[in-house]
């Protein structure tokens, strides 16, 4: 009940309004980040309909089916599983009441219309998007070396194998090694948490 009423209070309309961090707690989205586990909001776009809420891991959308139906559909999208792609920015002509904001979250593609009061606020947004469009491609690129150097590395040590001893205990050895390597590669090139992204450019 209260959170209806705090929507009519902050004013907003079918545009999107960007909601600061004072009234987080007064969005739907609010109770769907995982702060038990570390997780923040650090941007909050809302219309009658919808919520788009950025938080350091992901991206919570609350889709509304229009602004008079009650119904929301919650999907999230896991920054580390669902990269960010084609950032792109529309701002406001002369008479138009709107920016726009362009970006692909895996396959699943945003164009999330703002009040373009808010420009100063979405072009933050805009740039925070960006560098983890570019974060995500130079990790991926480093990861591809990482595979391809473990490739060429296994095939060397299959060439110069000894002879002697046991293969079954070297093969469990050299694959052991193999999966640690990997695994710690993908870990460090896989990022979780954008927190100080956000924090470069939007909480500063």
């Amino acid at each position: 009940m209260f959170k209806k009423v705090a929507s009519d209070a902050l004013g907003l309309s079918d545009l999107g309004s960007v909601i600061f961090p004072e009234d987080y707690d007064k969005t739907e989205a609010d109770d769907y980040v995982m702060h038990e586990d570390g997780e923040k909001i650090y941007f909050l776009i809302k219309s009658k309909s919808d919520e788009y809420c950025f938080t350091n891991k992901a991206m919570i959308h609350l889709d509304g089916a229009s602004a008079t139906s009650k119904k929301r559909t919650l999907n999230r999208y896991n920054y580390y599983s669902k990269v960010v792609s084609n950032v792109a920015l529309e701002t406001a002509g002369t008479i138009d009441l709107d920016v726009e904001i362009k970006f692909n979250l895996g396959s699943a593609a945003f164009s999330v219309d703002v009040h373009k009061k808010f420009i100063a606020e979405v072009k933050d947004l805009y740039k925070t998007l960006l560098k983890m469009e570019e974060v995500t491609k130079d990790n991926q690129v480093y990861l591809d070396y990482s595979e391809r150097s473990l490739e060429l590395a296994a095939a060397a040590v299959n060439q110069s194998r000894s002879t002697e001893g046991s293969v079954s205990q070297e093969f469990n050895e050299i694959n052991q090694a193999a999966f640690d390597w990997l695994k710690k590669q993908k870990e460090a090139y896989t990022m979780k948490d954008y927190g100080h992204i956000f924090k470069l450019f939007i909480d500063n």
